[in-house]
Order: structure tokens, then C-alpha cells, then sequence
């Protein structure tokens, strides 16, 4: 049983570990004003982006799905991790060496399952590497050289070799420390008769790397005619690989693909290469699968993909029948993203590692900025297998490229390449053309529930279990939400004035309740200047029905002008009280109505002179709220 991470090491860690960079490595941030950053949501799919996150209070929250946290929740909410592995994989960021209680150090045996799995592939990863100069490892070298390849390209993407035997890698690795469970759970060896044995055998290896730069599997060309396997062999599905979630070199290339807004799609790990190496360092692979949903999530928060048509998404697919064919799969993909697509496709059919070898960096480069738009090279495929000097030909191409067209969720997009195709066929009649379209797009519309082009499912709108019901067209509860969140961010701008207010200020019930919350963890008065400590003091202990609201106020911008902030405070409070006071003055206005003056004058003059107070009272509170939003 693993000892308990100390505490001291658990705050050193969260200290060490700025929500913004940990946050960043997986979604593009952007400034969003008030000291908060905002991006598109990892754990679900929005259109424009409602993820925030408060550097200055470490923590997030998003506005579209009611999730939010710290650093460490959002690496367990990202990698399905428990706190502990959370912790660990924290610290092996941060190069902090954690110390377990019950005991003391514990050894790397009694880490966290991931942590393991991940010190596993990094130590082979660094073993194969080492291989590459050995003798046996001529013909990787030489697979590499007559691609355009040097040693210090090698050393840059990490390739190695693994040698002919069944279990070298298997020896060295336990020789480290770690058991042969270990190494079969991730993959790297199978069982075999007599223990271990090396799933990679005399190939070629690319380490395969997850977004923040661990190494979670392997890609392995064949080199040897005594191979029966297959040209490449992957990393199975493990607790660390899941490759229909895997892009090979993004983690080379997430930051170029944020700062230029572009993701190039190729084929092959040596296209990759070629690509970086050529001045196009956006390129990045799927491993041993399509083109697929998770692909595109990844690549949608790298790109901030949302409704302005920032960035681009290139594919490049060989000339070859195959290479057609996964142009095709793409087409399919291709309005789940928001940016706009595009195909690059050289026409003598190299792929972008021949063609660097051929016709040098410059020609890769060219490639890429001849790009042709998706739909217009879905179409073209389409009506390029048709004899189009006669009619017949050109009808039966019409029939063949409508249901593409008409697959284009867009009306006036539709339209113009409805305008395209009459052209690229040749018959000069474009009512022809719209009305077969137009017949096939009414045939499939039952069928058709997909979002618009270019848009991005939509988030649900139903609301989370534990996040409160706020009406947004109703000013007190968006006053109440105000005065709570400067409780929380700012408390010394509000002062002991909140603490006297009373519960009877607000009206939800998760308002009531986390005002009376921030009153039992001492409230403004005891505050100090708030920040990380005063948020992590009212979340400890918190029930599950705050959590979420207290995370979310942590990090929702404030509405003060930043040239009055200390006036922000006050004038928050007093428009607070001039509200309550509006329900207590309505409250005895009824009980007045339902008094006789004549029968009892004592009562209706002694509320008459409250209702006088109250009225001048919510005078004077209303001054002092005067230029509150």
C-alpha cells in the first residue's frame, strides 16, 4: 500500500505548477480581460469559447458545462486520473521529488500506476535511442539517410531501434526496477513462454508523445526481409495509448499551431519530419488509425476553433488510390470543425518526405501553400472519374457530386459550389445544376442532424445537478451574485459591511447558503486580501453544491472599473441592501393595504412611520449605489 503524499509536497506542487502554463499545454488561452484567460472547453464541445481561468487565484472554471477547479482537478478531470497519480504526474513536470508519509520515501514500485507506465516508456525511449549508433542499427541508419534524415534530425524527433533479440528491451528495463506486469500492461513487451518478451523487434522506432511531451508508445517500420510483421506496428491500446487520441508531433507542434492557427494532417511519421525540418512545423500524424472526433477536439483547442474563421486545417494525402481514399474519410470530418479545411496533394503523388528528398525544402513549403479547399477537392475526385465530353458522362458526374454538395450544412456556401460544379462540368446551366442538388438535399433531410457548417455541436443546456439556477434578466440576483463574488475575489473592496448584511439579503438558496458559508469560514472581515489562500479555505470543507458555485464566482470577471475599485465595493453593497430594502418596503406597503386606519390607528401609524424610513433609507443606499452597473 502506497504511503499518503505529504502535505507540505501537495502545496509545493500546486505552487509549482501556474494553472495558466499547465492549462495552456492543452488549450489555446487568450486574454478575456480582469486578469482571467479563456479558451475552448476540453471536456466538452462549444462553439465559441466559455473555459476560463484566474492565474491569480488558480483556478478555472467553464461557463458552458459547470465544471471547474484547480490545477489538480483539471489534470484529473483531463487524464482520468486519482488525486495521488494527479499529484505525481504534477511533480514530474515540476521536477519535484515527492516524500509518502506512512514511512517515508516511497519507491518508484509503489507510485501510481501512470507514473510507472510513463518512467517506463520514457527509460525506453531513451534505450532505443542509444541503440541507434549501435552496429546492428546500419540498416536504420541507412532507412533514414536515404530519406533526407541526419543523426541530429534523429536526436530531435527521438528515434531509435530496437534490436532482433526477444528480449533485450524487456532485460534492461527490469534491470531498472520495473516488473514484467509493467511492461505488458504498456505495452512494450507480450508475454511469452519463459517470461517478458520485447514487442519491438529489428525496426525503426519513433517514440509516440502525448500533448505535454511524455512518451505513452511506440511506432515501429519494418527493415529486415526476415520480418514477417507488418510494414508498422504501433503501441497496443494501453493504459496510456488510446490512438484514436494520439497525434503524432503535437507535442513538437502545439505551440505552432496556436501561434499561426494552422494544423497540417499527414500520413506518416517521416512526414511529419520532412514537414518540421522544411519550415512547416504544424505538421502532425494520426498513429495506425483514421482521422477521427477525438483528432479534431484536440486540434480545435489547439487552434481556438470558433466562428471567425481564423485558422486552417490542411490535409495532405498521397496521389495513390489510398491517398484519394482518405481524402474522402476527411470530407466526412470536415464540418465538425469550425476554421476552414483544406487538401494538399502533390500531383505526381510524393508524399512530403519524397518530395523533400527530390526537389528540397522549398517544394514541401510549396505544397502546403497550394492548398486546395476540401469541398472543392472532395467534388473534383468525384467528377475526375467520368468521361466529361459526353452528356451522359456529365449527368452521371452531376448525380455522383450532388450528395456532396448538398452534404455542405452551409445554404450559401451550397449554393456557390452548386455554381462551381455547373462550371467544372461544363453545362452552363446553373437552374440544372441547383435543382438536382436541391432534390437530393430534400431526399436526405430527414436524415440529416448534423450541426451547421462550421459549427461545433452545441453544449447541452441542461443544467448540471450542482450548478445553481440563475435568471440572468433578474437584477438582484445578478447584484447578490456580484457582492459574492467580491466576497471571494476581493473581499477587503466589500469590507465588515458584508458581514452585517445579513442572509436576508439574497434570494436563492445557494446564495443564502454560500453567504452564510463565507461567514463561518470568518468572512471579509477576516479575509485578509484574499487570493489563493481565502479560496482554497472556503472550497475545504465546502459541500458539493458550493463547490462548483464558489469555483465559478473565483473566476468570473468582475463588472468594476478598475479606475474606482475601492468605491466598487461600497456602491456593490449598497445597491445590495437598496434591493432588500425594496422587498422589506413591498412587505409593509401589503400589511398596510390590509389595515383599517380607523380601527387600528396605532398599528397603520407605527408602519407608516417604518414604511417612511425604509423609503428614505433606500434613498440614501440607491445615492450610494449610483453608477453601479
Amino acid at each position: 500500500m502506497a504511503g499518503r503524499i505529504s502535505d507540505d509536497d501537495i502545496a509545493l506542487v500546486r505552487e509549482r505548477s501556474p494553472i495558466a502554463d499547465v492549462v495552456g499545454e492543452h488549450v489555446q488561452l487568450r486574454n478575456a480581460g480582469g486578469g482571467n484567460l479563456k479558451g475552448l472547453c476540453p471536456f466538452h464541445d462549444e462553439k465559441s469559447p466559455s473555459f476560463n481561468v484566474t492565474p491569480a487565484r488558480g483556478y478555472w472554471y467553464c461557463f458552458g458545462c459547470g465544471e471547474g477547479g484547480d490545477v489538480i482537478t483539471f489534470v484529473r478531470r483531463l487524464e482520468h486520473l486519482s488525486f495521488s497519480e494527479a499529484i505525481e504526474r504534477l511533480a514530474q513536470r515540476a521536477g519535484i521529488q515527492l516524500r509518502y508519509e506512512q514511512g517515508g520515501y516511497v519507491p518508484g514500485r509503489e507510485q501510481g500506476e501512470r507514473t510507472r507506465l510513463l518512467e517506463a516508456h520514457r527509460a525506453a525511449a531513451e534505450y532505443y535511442a542509444e541503440q541507434l549508433s549501435a552496429p546492428e542499427a546500419a540498416p536504420a541508419r541507412r532507412f533514414l539517410s536515404e530519406r533526407g534524415f541526419e543523426r541530429v534530425d534523429a536526436e530531435h524527433f527521438g528515434v531509435g531501434f530496437a534490436h532482433s533479440d526477444w528480449d533485450r528491451l524487456a532485460r534492461h528495463l527490469m534491470g531498472r526496477g520495473f516488473t514484467a506486469a509493467e511492461l505488458i500492461k504498456g505495452g512494450l513487451a507480450r508475454e511469452g513462454r519463459r517470461g517478458p518478451i520485447d514487442r519491438f523487434r529489428g525496426r525503426l522506432l519513433w517514440p509516440i508523445r502525448d500533448i505535454t511531451g511524455d512518451v505513452i508508445g511506440f511506432g515501429a517500420r519494418k527493415l529486415l526481409d526476415s520480418d514477417d510483421g507488418p510494414k508498422y506496428l504501433n503501441t497496443p491500446e494501453s493504459p496510456l495509448y488510446k490512438k484514436s487520441e494520439v497525434l503524432y508531433g503535437i507535442d513538437l507542434a502545439k505551440r505552432e499551431i496556436s501561434k499561426r492557427s494552422q494544423a497540417v494532417i499527414v500520413e506518416g511519421y517521416t512526414d511529419v519530419m520532412a514537414c518540421h525540418l522544411a519550415g512547416v512545423p504544424t505538421a502532425v500524424a494520426t498513429c495506425g488509425t483514421a482521422f477521427g472526433e477525438e483528432h479534431i477536439k484536440i486540434l480545435r483547442r489547439l487552434l481556438l476553433d470558433q466562428a471567425e474563421f481564423r485558422g486552417e486545417v490542411i490535409f495532405t494525402f498521397d496521389g495513390d488510390a489510398a491517398g484519394q481514399k482518405a481524402a474522402q474519410r476527411a470530407f466526412t470530418q470536415e464540418q465538425k470543425f469550425v476554421t476552414q479545411t483544406y487538401v494538399a496533394v502533390q500531383p505526381d503523388g510524393l508524399d512530403p518526405c519524397d518530395l523533400r528528398v527530390k526537389q528540397g525544402d522549398a517544394a514541401v513549403r510549396d505544397l502546403i501553400a497550394s492548398r486546395e479547399p476540401l469541398f472543392a477537392f472532395a467534388v473534383r475526385s468525384v467528377i475526375g472519374r467520368y468521361d466529361l465530353s459526353t452528356n451522359e458522362g456529365r449527368l452521371a458526374a452531376l448525380d455522383a457530386a450532388a450528395p456532396i454538395v448538398a452534404g455542405i450544412k452551409d445554404r450559401a456556401l451550397r449554393q456557390m459550389y452548386a455554381v462551381d460544379l455547373d462550371r467544372w462540368l461544363g453545362f452552363m446551366n446553373e437552374r440544372l445544376v441547383m435543382d438536382r442538388i436541391a432534390e437530393v438535399t430534400a431526399a436526405s433531410a430527414p436524415q440529416s442532424q448534423g450541426p451547421a457548417r462550421r459549427q461545433a455541436p452545441a453544449p447541452s443546456r441542461a443544467r448540471p445537478a450542482d450548478q445553481p439556477l440563475l435568471d440572468p434578466a433578474d437584477p438582484a440576483q445578478r447584484v447578490e451574485a456580484e457582492v459574492l463574488k467580491l466576497a471571494i475575489q476581493r473581499p477587503a473592496l466589500l469590507g465588515p459591511g458584508f458581514d452585517t448584511v445579513g442572509p436576508q439579503a439574497f434570494t436563492t438558496p445557494e446564495h443564502v447558503e454560500l453567504y452564510a458559508w463565507i461567514l463561518a469560514a470568518g468572512g471579509t472581515t477576516h479575509a485578509g486580501p484574499g487570493g489563493r489562500e481565502w479560496v482554497d479555505r472556503l472550497l475545504a470543507g465546502a459541500t458539493e453544491n458550493l463547490r462548483p458555485l464558489i469555483t465559478r464566482l473565483a473566476v468570473e470577471t468582475l463588472r468594476a472599473d478598475l479606475d474606482n475599485e475601492e468605491r466598487y465595493g461600497a456602491a456593490m453593497l449598497a445597491a445590495l441592501e437598496a434591493i432588500s430594502t425594496d422587498r422589506a418596503i413591498a412587505q409593509v406597503k401589503a400589511r398596510l393595504q390590509r389595515l383599517n386606519p380607523v380601527d387600528e390607528v396605532q398599528e397603520y401609524n407605527r408602519l407608516f412611520g417604518e414604511l417612511v424610513a425604509l423609503e428614505q433609507q433606500r434613498r440614501l443606499l440607491r445615492e450610494r449605489a449610483a453608477g453601479t452597473p
